[in-house]
């Protein structure tokens, strides 16, 4: 048997759908997620914020700030690790947001969020909201 139809004969491909030579479907983002809550899409975002997932946050921010006036709550108070590249990521949504009539705030109760936004020189531009207003009888 030559090494072509060795081959072949350990992965035969005769009534095989198509399908099943596609790639799996990439894994489903644990790091952020969208939802509505009143006139506010929320962007939940979940553990570690760094280089590697910081991507995977941008993701659901560029999809809350593609529609004019979009009104934006990006929620921090489940995150345990958040670097410089969440910061980007929330400074390029924000922007976004507010170039196309809408605003984007970000929604914490944690001081290390307030310390590192205020060592970025963000605090003024990222005041946290303690809650999401009209959620859980806040109304920040």
């Amino acid at each position: 048997m030559t090494p072509d139809a060795d081959d072949r004969a350990r992965y035969p491909t005769e009534g095989l759908a198509a399908d099943s030579f596609r790639s799996a479907p990439p894994p489903a983002n644990t790091h952020a997620r969208t939802r509505r809550c009143g006139p506010f899409t929320v962007v939940e975002v979940i553990g570690e914020i760094d280089l590697a997932t910081a991507t995977l946050v941008a993701e659901h921010l560029d999809a809350a700030t593609a529609k004019p006036e979009s009104d934006v709550l990006v929620d921090l108070r489940r995150v345990d690790f958040f670097d410089c590249s969440g910061l980007r990521a929330l400074c390029r949504a924000e922007t976004r947001a507010r170039d196309r009539g809408g605003r984007l705030r970000i929604v914490s109760d944690a001081p290390r969020i307030r310390r590192l936004l205020g060592s970025a020189g963000l605090l003024g531009r990222f005041a946290p909201l303690s809650g999401i207003p009209g959620e859980d009888g806040d109304s920040t």
